[in-house]
């Protein structure tokens, strides 16, 4: 059989200890190729970065995922699980650029659907600038823009990086799953 650029099993791995440093590392990396397409450029604090990835990593119910294609990593996600409420989050998620246009990121997120069936809503952010993602969550992932974070309405739980390109404009989206 011959392989498609599409195809490929898509499964999820918790992050070791051990793997921490090469999971933040190719987080930083796959967030500055975005900063720099839009921007031209890599402002200091213009993605999560050292203490930031640790705050976000280390908050109460949160998972630490490698996304792996036929079991190599390709990317990952955190997210933040509230077994109370089942209003889960989706506090950070990314592919290795290499990885992008191969259908990867969809069924990575329908993987992490999957591993958390018991979710009610789900909820993630994403800046203004990343058409892409703001693609992929409403037109393939199924959520909905339900807030827009700027200087006249910042959001009160998260101001993110300060440098962030656009003056930290973000959109929070929800998806509801029942």
């Amino acid at each position: 059989m011959t392989r498609t650029k599409q195809d490929g099993e898509v499964s999820l791995a918790t992050v070791a200890p051990g793997d921490l440093p090469a999971f933040k590392s190719d987080m930083e990396a796959s967030f500055a190729v975005a900063v720099i397409e839009e921007f031209g450029c890599l402002p200091d604090d213009s993605i999560p970065r050292g203490s930031d990835l640790d705050e976000s990593m280390n908050a109460p119910g949160t998972e630490l995922l490698h996304i792996l294609c036929d079991g190599q990593r390709v990317g990952g996600a955190v997210v933040v699980i509230d077994e109370t409420t089942q209003r889960n989050s989706l506090d950070l998620f990314f592919l290795s650029p290499a990885q992008h246009g191969r259908g990867l990121g969809f069924k990575a997120w329908m993987a992490i659907e999957r591993r958390y069936p018991g979710t009610l809503v789900w909820q993630t952010h994403t800046p203004y600038f990343e058409k892409r993602n703001i693609h992929f969550y409403v037109n393939k992932c199924g959520f909905k823009i339900v807030e827009f974070f700027g200087a006249r309405h910042p959001d009160p739980h998260w101001p993110g990086p300060s440098g962030l390109p656009g003056g930290g404009e973000m959109f929070r989206f929800e998806k509801v799953m029942r």
